[in-house]
């Protein structure tokens, strides 16, 4: 049985609220996990065991959070994605909304597009297309 949007927030608020140590009321679509609710590196490790045990699925490393995206030369000069940067983050994060990253793509700003709304919106992706 597929799940409603509501309830696939809902079971991710509850992973948020485990791994972070957060009040549920901070856990909203808007939140970003390491400016609004303090996540750091490590508890993004945490955070995809969580989720893929909640929702019974598998999250290949780099697929949530393609970090490595962000370190490669290819992708990233003077400390901002190029145009092949954003090219392939759109390509691997379909789920997460760039566009005010996209006006100023510098990979300090990273971070603000990592919000529990964008979680939201791949896990439901992951979930629909688990079950076709």
């Amino acid at each position: 049985m597929a799940l409603s949007p509501d309830e696939i927030f809902e079971k991710v608020r509850e992973a948020m609220v485990g791994a972070l140590g957060v009040d549920e009321d901070e856990v909203t679509a808007e939140a970003t996990l390491t400016g609004d609710l303090g996540a750091e590196s490590i508890d993004f490790l945490d955070i995809v065991f969580r989720l893929e045990k909640e929702f019974g699925i598998k999250i290949p490393r780099g697929d949530l959070f393609p970090d490595n995206l962000f370190t490669d030369e290819q992708y990233v000069q003077n400390g901002k994605l190029t145009e092949a940067g954003l090219s392939e983050l759109r390509k691997r994060m379909p789920h997460a909304d760039l566009t005010e990253f996209q006006n100023d793509p510098d990979v300090q700003n990273v971070n603000n597009l990592f919000t529990v709304g964008m979680i939201c919106k791949y896990i439901e992706s992951k979930v629909s297309g688990a079950a076709n």
